[in-house]
């Protein structure tokens, strides 16, 4: 794997460097799942990661919930009705009809769905882009320094 800057984006090449096919780098966008335990507060913790990549067909949401850091944050939050709203968000991504209506929805909708704005306790954060050659390593990245962050 080549290194990646602080986006998950390949690292640019050192000068010189031969390369004869140019990567292809397609565009993405993702947002963090947050949960807001007070609206008025203003206050979240990440719990998740959705990224969509539509050139390469790719959607993924990964949750997790530090129930440690969210007691600190709101003491007395129902951590097992947060856990459920948060998978809800990977059933759908990965497309569960089971999940309900959304989730039988095409990739982008599914994606436009889960990263609207809303007033909700589980909400998206902003939307960002970028651009990337593999989706699944960009993603994983991005988990790691925005949900797990250490």
């Amino acid at each position: 794997a080549s290194p990646r800057d602080e986006r998950g984006s390949p690292s640019p090449r050192v000068r010189g460097e031969r390369c004869s096919v140019a990567p292809s780098r397609s565009p993405f966008s993702y947002a963090t799942i947050r949960v807001v335990p007070d609206i008025e507060r203003e206050e979240f913790l990440n719990a998740g990661l959705i990224l969509f990549c539509r050139p390469r067909r790719f959607l993924r949401a990964h949750t997790s919930l530090d129930a440690d850091a969210l007691e600190a944050l709101h003491p007395g939050c129902d951590v097992h009705a947060l856990r459920e709203q948060l998978t809800l968000y990977e059933r759908i991504a990965a497309g569960e009809g089971e999940a309900g209506p959304v989730a039988r929805l095409p990739q982008s909708e599914r994606f436009h769905w889960l990263s609207a704005p809303r007033s909700t306790v589980v909400q998206p954060g902003p939307m960002h882009t970028g651009l990337t050659d593999d989706p699944a390593g960009t993603f994983d990245h991005l988990y790691g320094l925005l949900v797990e962050r250490g």
